[in-house]
């Protein structure tokens, strides 16, 4: 028996290993899954990890029906012994598929964890991560047929222009399928370099607003006292 969903998060002997290998917590992993954001690998991760939630969810049930059978509310007598016993097994059952689960997960986490901490994912303009934003969620590169001007249609209806893709493409976070013409659409999709961008920890400060690099400290010069 599965025990039922919970919409609160349910605690794995995973979760810290995972968020010190990726950089951020696991239900953030799971909303950058369900955005496809997350590169082959680390999907995985999250598929596994959520098998992982799953089996840890059913040992909570059977521990907590335990518990109560164990409680005095019922009386004592062989019909509470047989359902007692009942629900060892199925609380012993749980445990062997979560810790088959937890094995799977496991094995996902390590070459992810092998490569950690990555590279720090370059500093990108707020307008930049807003297209790539859009992007994740399905992108086409069209030929207008009247103007010939290159632009890129999205699903959720922001236009980019083709300049800003030029530039997206040079910093490595886009790639387009040039099989496909231009006048039929060219798709856009995220790099891993883009899915980087996107579920790497935000920095302190404002929300939406990008770093700025400081220019190089100018050392005064005193002028001479007469």
């Amino acid at each position: 028996m599965t025990a039922p969903p919970s919409d609160q998060h349910t605690p794995t002997a995973l979760d810290q290993r995972i968020e010190i290998a990726v950089g951020y917590g696991v239900e953030e992993l799971h909303r950058h899954r369900d955005g496809g954001l997350l590169d082959a690998p680390h999907a995985a991760l999250a598929v596994a990890h959520g098998d992982l939630v799953t089996a840890e969810r059913d040992v909570a049930f059977y521990r907590a029906r335990l518990a109560r059978l164990a409680s005095s509310e019922l009386p004592a007598g062989q019909a509470l012994f047989a359902r007692i016993q009942r629900t060892l097994d199925q609380l012993a059952k749980a445990t062997v598929v979560r810790d088959a689960k937890q094995a799977a997960a496991a094995a996902v986490l390590e070459p992810i964890e092998a490569v950690a901490p990555r590279q720090a994912p370059p500093q990108v303009a707020t307008k930049d991560i807003a297209a790539l934003l859009a992007i994740a969620q399905g992108a086409k590169l069209h030929e207008h047929l009247v103007t010939h001007r290159l632009a890129v249609a999205t699903g959720t209806r922001t236009r980019i222009s083709y300049a800003q893709l030029q530039h997206l493409e040079a910093l490595g976070l886009v790639e387009r399928d040039t099989s496909h013409p231009v006048q039929a659409g060219q798709p856009v999709t995220l790099t891993d370099a883009g899915r980087s961008v996107l579920t790497a920890p935000r920095r302190a400060g404002v929300p939406g607003i990008t770093p700025a690099r400081l220019p190089p400290a100018v050392t005064a010069v005193s002028r001479p006292r007469h």
